[in-house]
């Protein structure tokens, strides 16, 4: 396994089982490294390039590279940026790398990332492209099962929803196709999941898709929901068809095996009853914390700390 210092982060399809699991133990070596030395990344910069909304995954980055003691240099709001002038992406990320050591890039435009990644010499993390990939979210998520399940290798895995237009689920599925996992993927026949990545997830472990969630929900032992994404329809009657396609309830909760967990990359709308929270299944906002700590490792990585 060759280092990770300086290398982009566009798609999950680019690790091995064998780089994700160093990701893994460096997320948990991270936590404590911080508190002993909360000065790793002095002097180091990076650039959160956002041309979507987004508050868990910006916030995640800012904190991830402040608690080690680096820089942030944040376009948050494009409308006020050279953009709004007619600046492209290749321009704007090859100012950027002047003033940084990394950047997180945020794009609605599939492939944008793979392109700033060519664009530039420093490291690229891509945070969202399209309803293409969410790599980072994937390994957060691989570690979120880890570190609450003890193991990842042997679990019965659904992905429900928005399987589609949700690119968190696109880079789980490729990442969890590296494990010896059972997938069940649970949505409407309009959201299912994309074949290029059921093909790519078949090809090493079992997937099975389903419409029905009241038959996979007490054989699994993590249910990962995601939110039916309105903003991704281009037919408005297309999203009614299928808003609200599954709802986790209390009852939902009680078919469930002892032990297993409910994840979502969030926000939520109305796909996770409230009175769920308190459940001992719910963990999706302590998946949110190992968020940071997967953030902070591979800011570490990527600039040589780690």
């Amino acid at each position: 396994m060759g280092s990770f210092r300086g290398r982009d982060i566009v798609s999950i399809t680019d690790f091995t089982r064998d780089e994700l699991d160093h990701i893994l133990y460096a997320t948990d070596a991270v936590e404590g490294l911080a508190r002993e030395k909360p000065e790793l990344l002095k002097g180091r910069t990076l650039a959160i390039l956002f041309f979507e909304p987004s508050t868990r995954t910006r916030l995640s980055f800012e904190a991830a590279m402040q608690k080690l003691g680096g820089l942030t240099l944040d376009m948050s709001e494009p409308r006020v940026s050279a953009v709004e002038k007619g600046e492209n992406l290749a321009d704007t990320v090859r100012v950027v790398e002047n003033y940084a050591d990394v950047i997180v890039l945020r794009h609605p435009l599939e492939g944008s990332a793979c392109l700033a990644a060519e664009m530039v010499d420093v490291p690229v993390i891509n945070a969202g492209s399209g309803a293409e990939e969410h790599p980072t979210q994937a390994m957060l998520d691989l570690y979120t099962i880890k570190r609450e399940l003890g193991r990842i290798d042997g679990l019965n895995i659904a992905l429900v929803g928005d399987l589609r237009y949700g690119r968190t689920v696109h880079s789980l599925a490729s990442a969890l196709s590296l494990y010896n996992v059972k997938l069940y993927l649970v949505s409407p026949e309009l959201l299912r999941m994309r074949h290029e990545v059921v093909d790519y997830a078949g090809r090493r472990i079992e997937v099975v898709e389903t419409e029905s969630l009241d038959d996979v929900i007490p054989k699994v032992e993590v249910a990962y929901i995601t939110r039916i994404q309105k903003e991704r329809f281009a037919d408005p009657a297309e999203y009614m068809k299928v808003k609200g396609s599954y709802r986790i309830s209390l009852e939902t909760v009680g078919k469930m095996r002892q032990g297993a967990i409910i994840m979502h990359p969030l926000p939520r709308v109305d796909e996770i009853a409230y009175e769920v929270d308190a459940t001992p299944h719910a963990r999706y906002f302590r998946q949110v914390y190992y968020g940071l700590l997967t953030r902070m490792a591979l800011l570490g990585l990527v600039l040589g700390a780690l």
